[in-house]
């Protein structure tokens, strides 16, 4: 008989063989040690099993029963499947609409099934589509106190007879035949962190006597997945950390210039960050620093007197944004106060006129222009600097790897400095950006006040229209802005389109009332903002060209029409237009789609102001995976832990994995063997940027 051990393929595995084989190996499970680290989707225990008696409609929970009947029936609408399942303390009545046949198949009278799903009520309790397990007969956690684990089951799987209790069997068998599984970490290490072994953890997430054995096996296989990814961020940190550059370490005469003509008062936390930057600066290593704030918290003020400081030691500043509106918008602010300063400043975008461009490309390489805004134009080929000494990149998530890498490579190991109007939550931040440094503006201006945020009904809309017309009637302005989304882009325009010419007759005879829409020549948008700028035209009617690179203080209202189809971060972008300036602001959501998730939106909106706390609530909405509006998969691919729920384990794995790598840098520490061939093996791929050779 083979010895089975980590890298044993599964075809050997006895009960498994070649056909099978080749179905495991399409969900990427080739060898033992694949198969061990396949972790169950749930356990059944009794703390997570209710009883049928003790069901509430709108719960949502696991059943374990008996099938006491079940069979097709023919409705109006077509077929459906119907189970009805009995534990002993009551019936529940399972109910399919798609998939018949295969649910036809599945189920039969006296299986023993394990259901999840959401309690209805519709004469009697019931569940639609419920999520199912087939269990053994004697499988009653509530009775026999046993912990059941259930797979992830594909119909592929289930077709070639792979179900719970096959992986069930396999695994079982594996760990009794595998008799090394060695552990990353050594004994005083595991001890410190309160970590139960790797060994106690393969066989507790898979076969556990008691509950808190799984919480323990759970516990420990996440922690070993944040740690690797932690360590990473922690080598990368360290090797960065090697790289010289030119230190900033002069004041020159430019940010005197700006800052005594500042006519506000920068706030602690921008002091704060502003020191921590020039720190950096100063010294004789690269800066890789992310500068995050909340919507109006003045990072823009901050990057532009980094800038100053930069520029008076004889470097040249490239900022990069994703979009032309964001670039447009920076260039506005770093060429006010760069005639202030004293800087030479210039755009760069992907349409700029070629005479044009000839022109800021020779300035840029004999050194005239000291500071570039521009789109990834930037990164072209024959882009040269002088001396290009930091780099300044927005909202960075919306460029990829190598296009920040191209610009940082236009210079000497220059300074690299991102940042993000988009609060990341704080485990996505160690998370994706733990190599960096995080400087955090979390203070608004002194003059800004919350605003007002209330949604509504579409029948109380004449109301707001009456309020707005009170509020232009004191010299202020309003916005109304509607959803635009690719797919429906003529519809929804047209929607703005005829929400312009009808209230332009009907609610806001007596005003000025202006359209913007993306479709619009750069012209004609310019035109309008500046007539809105200028308080020629009062209340403004737009498409989302809106949610970034408006700064009007006279606005104070924001009526956002279909608010139910924004995501919760465009909302809090799009609030933040207004309740610049002293006077008290409204933010009105129009919901004329209510579901869940909208309802849930508006709420979290409606009760904050505050934009990290809006992240965070956007996160566990969303998900990681969508959290940057991109997915971020190949980046890398959890199996068992949650950036949103484990924010207590990150922190923990973080330290540790940073400690580890003060202490050894090369992870050469005999210790730590198994350790580092297990992240050589399973994250070579990630490592061109990092050296423990």
């Amino acid at each position: 008989m083979t010895e089975i051990n980590f890298s044993t393929s599964l075809q050997y595995i006895k009960n498994v063989g070649p056909t099978r084989a080749k179905v495991l190996s399409e969900i990427g499970l080739e060898c033992s040690e694949d198969l061990l680290y396949y972790f169950p989707r749930r356990h059944l225990d009794r703390t997570t099993v209710t009883a049928i008696s003790l069901l509430k409609k709108d719960m949502v929970t696991t059943i374990v029963g008996k099938v006491e009947t079940c069979g097709e029936r023919k409705t109006r609408k077509g077929k459906l499947f119907q189970a009805v399942l009995s534990d002993g303390t009551g019936f529940l009545t399972l109910l399919w609409f798609n998939g018949v046949p295969y649910i036809k198949k599945s189920i039969k009278i006296g299986d023993q099934f394990a259901v999840h799903g959401k309690i209805e009520f519709y004469n009697g309790l019931q569940i639609v589509h419920p999520e199912y397990d087939k269990l053994n007969i004697d499988d009653d956690p509530l009775n026999t106190g046993s912990v059941i684990p259930l797979y992830p089951l594909t119909q592929e799987l289930q077709k070639a007879g792979i179900e719970n209790r096959f992986f069930r069997k396999i695994i079982r068998r594996m760990l009794k035949e595998i008799n090394n599984i060695p552990d990353f970490f050594p004994l005083k290490f595991l001890q410190k962190h309160k970590l139960v072994s790797r060994y106690e953890a393969l066989h507790w997430i898979h076969f556990a006597d008691k509950e808190k054995d799984v919480k323990r096996a759970i516990y420990r296989l996440k922690f070993d997945e944040h740690f690797f990814l932690q360590l990473l961020m922690a080598l990368k940190k360290e090797s960065n950390s090697r790289v010289g550059t030119k230190p900033l370490n002069k004041t020159g005469p430019h940010i005197k210039l700006i800052y005594d003509q500042l006519n506000f008062e920068l706030t602690d936390a921008q002091n704060r960050v502003l020191k921590e930057i020039r720190t950096d600066l100063g010294k004789p290593i690269t800066m890789n620093r992310l500068l995050q704030g909340d919507v109006g918290s003045g990072k823009t003020i901050v990057a532009v007197l980094a800038a100053a400081i930069a520029i008076g030691n004889n470097v040249q500043i490239a900022v990069m944004a994703p979009t032309e509106i964001l670039v447009r918008q920076h260039y506005e602010s770093f060429k006010k106060f760069s005639e202030i300063g004293k800087i030479t400043c210039a755009i760069l975008v992907g349409n700029t006129k070629e005479g044009e461009r000839k022109k800021v490309i020779d300035a840029l390489k004999t050194g005239r222009i000291d500071l570039i805004v521009g789109t990834h134009a930037l990164i072209q080929k024959d882009i040269e600097f002088k001396n290009l000494g930091l780099v300044i990149v927005d909202e960075q998530h919306r460029f990829g790897v190598v296009q920040r890498g191209d610009l940082v490579e236009k210079g000497l190991n220059p300074h690299f400095l991102a940042m993000t109007a988009t609060p990341i939550p704080r485990t996505l931040a160690v998370t994706y950006h733990g190599d960096m440094d995080l400087s955090i503006i979390d203070e608004l201006p002194k003059h800004r006040k919350p605003v007002i945020t209330k949604k509504i009904g579409p029948e109380r809309l004449k109301n707001v229209y009456n309020f707005m017309n009170n509020e232009v009637s004191k010299g202020r302005q309003c916005m109304i802005v509607y959803p635009l989304v690719e797919e429906t882009e003529k519809s929804d325009l047209a929607a703005a389109v005829e929400a312009y010419e009808t209230l332009s007759r009907t609610a806001f005879t007596n005003v000025n009332v202006g359209l913007i829409h993306g479709r619009m020549k750069k012209e004609e948008k310019d035109n309008i903002m500046n007539e809105f700028s200028d308080n020629r035209i009062q209340i403004l009617v737009s498409t989302t060209v809106i949610e970034v690179g408006i700064d009007v203080p006279n606005a104070t209202v924001m009526l956002v029409e279909h608010a139910d189809r924004f995501g919760l971060i465009q909302l809090h972008q799009l609030r933040g237009r207004v309740g610049r300036g002293s006077e008290k602001s409204y933010c009105i959501f129009v919901q004329r789609d209510i579901t869940e998730n909208s309802r849930k939106r508006l709420d979290i909106m409606e009760r904050t102001n505050d934009g990290f706390v809006i992240s965070d609530e956007d996160l566990k909405l969303r998900g990681p995976g969508e959290f940057f509006g991109i997915r971020q998969s190949g980046f890398f691919k959890y199996k068992i832990a949650d950036l949103v729920m484990d924010g207590p384990i990150i922190k923990s794995a973080r330290k540790a994995a940073f400690n580890m790598v003060a202490k050894d840098p090369h992870l050469r520490n005999r210790s730590f063997i198994e350790l580092r061939r297990h992240f050589l093996k399973k994250y070579q791929h990630m490592l061109d940027f990092v050296n423990i050779s």
